[in-house]
């Protein structure tokens, strides 16, 4: 039964388009990734039978399987014994038989990667920080302190929820990531009180200090969410790199297709697609102690749909959302959210919005709440997630302004909003 009958809605029409974004592409993933150790020389830095710890981290990131695989394997022909750590804080509902989970949703088992997977919550004090006043401990994963050697993998780009020239990358991964759960418990309430750059620059020198850190290996992805660059580098180049692959990351940053949005419509979101379930670069919307929102894009409604399955019930970001339907709510792990959100210190992410029975329902309600604009006029976007921006959906409010970008391309006109017999959205995509 709807929560209030309206009157008869006239939907606007929709147009699927295509954005076009001028970004490159690795198209060797795993030569690239060899060509890349062999470039900087790993070989003379490494004994025969030295163990290194590989880090492979929660988040969705496209070509990691190929990568953290072709760097083990690149490892055992030089005589080392790698092995691969699951580095992520609070994921996998921070166990350790979670987080082998995730990592085996992404394709990385002991049979795919051909080493061993060692699990483990446990952190070793490997430093701490002092500069900032009261006295910081820096850790490490048990099992990567243990190792002759650690490489550290991961992708580099803007952080979802930080702003500044330094996102989510190689530093962080030895924050948050060697850190496992105790450590990225404290380190984010460290970032309350004294800046995340700052507090993840100082814990990441502290790591390189021990020596362990043997050569990153930073992944930059395109608009398409493809893999856009490769980088390896040696510990002492680490921190420099890092900044310019940043750079990078930030041009090739996906974005909606216009700034002013009455309502978005997001069929998915998940730790998957985001740390933040949903990338506040693309909707913009913040929710901390610490950054202001996003001046652009201004979007008055965001309406959620559903989960990943890859999640795992972790809802985390829902809070970013005005509107949601029940069958998303019933799929949420209360724990693995809440765990993590508390951890990154960001309760806020956690809130549910108003919840409906139908998508119908929810968009009803979203377009009678944008103000003295008639449905059929309504500016909507249509996205599958906010990792996938290639391809969306707008509404004819769009098309004068479609028409005049050379950067956007009309593919098809799929005519009225329209929704199957259940009340649920009939799928774009």
């Amino acid at each position: 039964m709807a929560l209030i009958h309206y009157p008869d809605i006239k939907y606007p029409k929709m147009l699927k388009i295509f954005q076009k974004f001028e970004v490159p592409k690795v198209e060797d993933v795993p030569g690239r990734v060899a060509k890349e150790i062999a470039r900087i020389n790993v070989r003379s830095r490494i004994k025969p039978g030295a163990s290194v710890a590989v880090t492979a981290g929660s988040r969705g990131i496209r070509d990691i399987a190929k990568v953290v695989g072709t760097t083990v394997s690149e490892l055992k022909k030089m005589g080392a014994k790698p092995f691969i750590i699951p580095a992520m804080g609070s994921h996998g509902g921070a166990t350790p038989e979670g987080q082998k989970e995730v990592l085996a949703r992404y394709g990385i088992t002991e049979e795919t990667m051909g080493v061993p997977i060692r699990a483990t919550m446990e952190v070793v004090q490997v430093s701490e920080v002092t500069e900032l006043g009261p006295r910081i401990p820096v850790y490490m994963d048990k099992y990567a302190y243990e190792a002759d050697h650690v490489v550290v993998i991961n992708r580099i780009k803007p952080h979802t929820d930080f702003t500044g020239d330094l996102g989510s990358g190689l530093q962080k991964m030895m924050n948050i990531g060697l850190g496992k759960h105790v450590g990225a418990l404290l380190y984010h309430k460290a970032f309350v009180s004294f800046g995340y750059a700052n507090v993840i620059k100082k814990v990441a020198q502290k790591v390189l200090e021990t020596g362990k850190i043997l050569f990153g290996v930073g992944i930059v992805e395109n608009s398409y969410d493809e893999t856009a660059n490769i980088v390896a580098v040696l510990p002492e180049n680490l921190v420099e790199t890092e900044l310019e692959l940043e750079r990078q990351a930030s041009k090739y940053l996906a974005h909606l297709p216009f700034d002013v949005v009455d309502i978005l419509i997001v069929d998915e979101m998940g730790k998957d697609i985001s740390g933040a379930g949903m990338d506040p670069n693309v909707h913009g919307r913040i929710m901390n102690l610490t950054e202001k929102p996003h001046e652009k894009p201004k979007i008055k409604r965001i309406f959620v749909r559903d989960l990943t399955e890859d999640t795992h019930g972790n809802a985390t970001g829902i809070g970013f959302a005005d509107f949601t339907t029940r069958r998303l709510i019933n799929k949420i792990d209360p724990r693995a959210t809440y765990i993590n959100c508390i951890t990154g210190i960001a309760p806020e992410v956690a809130r549910f919005p108003m919840t409906f029975d139908t998508d119908r329902e929810a968009i009803d309600v979203a377009l009678n709440t944008i103000g003295l604009i008639e449905p059929e006029n309504a500016k909507i976007i249509w996205i599958k997630n906010t990792l996938v921006l290639g391809e969306v959906i707008v509404s004819e409010a769009y098309r004068k302004e479609l028409e005049s970008r050379s950067d956007l391309m009309l593919v098809k006109e799929l005519g009225e909003l329209a929704f199957d017999s259940e009340g649920n959205l009939i799928p774009g995509f």
